[in-house]
């Protein structure tokens, strides 16, 4: 029962009281990749609590770290244990069931974003036309818009309107910042932070993470586009088309973020810290072992 109460409490904490402290400031804002896999972490850290929790709630008596006949049975979740008044099913059937539910929240956003961007291609095949110079679809549209498709075939999509206002510097630019979406495969962590968004609808971490994560990946692929290019340059782009809309599935270069993202990117840059990037990735390789590490520690369960 104090492994079920350790979890419990630790799950609370990093899916209600965490979010809101970790979204209050900018300090995700200078690594923005890292940011994202800090908060991935979080929501994997979160879901193994609450699997590993439910299964000591179960069977709270059924916990014996009596060798290593699996890492499972080590950890305190032996298959052999039944849940109490149901005989055939095992305890553990419980928290695979938690841990897959966020995984078939993963795979349905997948599948719906991919026929979502299959539909929009059809359309740009009948509509748009390839341009060999910018290897992108040009569409005929006055808004300045432009979007990468990700995913198997991809696609960058530029609309007439953006080739008039932007300047050649400028649609180059535009144009780094949506390849960076498809090299980065940021779709699928995109994905990832909706589909935990679904399987835990209210909780605080599902939505700050959901949000949070797609404003990093539009910073992320800005950095990247800033390693050839100017950023006063990209920050004018941004600007002119900061009216733009996407199809669902889609990236888009400007949009409702692109005011956070034109502080950030005109803001003084201050001194590389190297050290606050290592404490990033190492609390984001972390974070995602604390439940597991805490039920497996000898005298903790």
């Amino acid at each position: 029962m104090t492994d079920a109460l350790a979890l419990v409490c630790y799950a609370a904490v990093v899916g209600v009281l965490t979010p809101k402290a970790l979204a209050r400031g900018t300090w995700s804002h200078r690594f923005p990749a890292l940011a994202v896999a800090m908060w991935q972490g979080l929501t994997v850290s979160f879901t193994l609590a609450v699997a590993l929790a439910s299964y000591h709630l179960i069977t709270p008596t059924g916990h014996l770290h009596n060798g290593m006949s699996g890492l499972l049975r080590f950890c305190g979740v032996p298959f052999a244990t039944d849940v109490p008044g149901l005989t055939g099913v095992p305890a553990a059937a419980v928290p695979v069931g938690v841990m897959l539910l966020p995984l078939a929240c993963f795979g349905f956003h997948l599948l719906r974003a991919r026929h979502a961007r299959a539909r929009h291609r059809s359309v740009l095949d009948l509509v748009g036309r390839r341009s060999a110079r910018l290897r992108a679809t040009v569409l005929d549209h006055e808004t300045p818009v432009a979007y990468a498709l990700p995913g198997r075939r991809p696609r960058i999509v530029v609309s007439s309107g953006t080739l008039r206002v932007l300047s050649p510097a400028q649609l180059d630019t535009v144009l780094a910042h949506e390849r960076a979406h498809v090299t980065g495969r940021h779709h699928l962590a995109l994905a990832a932070a909706e589909a935990f968004a679904t399987a835990f609808r209210r909780l605080p971490l599902a939505r700050t993470a959901r949000e949070q994560t797609a404003l990093l990946l539009e910073m992320a692929a800005d950095d990247r586009a800033l390693r050839s290019h100017p950023r006063e340059v990209l920050a004018s782009a941004l600007y002119a088309m900061a009216e733009g809309r996407a199809p669902r599935g889609a990236f888009l270069a400007g949009g409702p973020d692109a005011l956070v993202r034109l502080r950030r990117m005109l803001a003084p840059r201050g001194p590389a810290r190297p050290v606050m990037r290592g404490v990033m990735a190492a609390g984001a390789a972390t974070v995602p072992l604390l439940p597991v590490l805490a039920c497996c520690l000898p005298g903790l369960g």
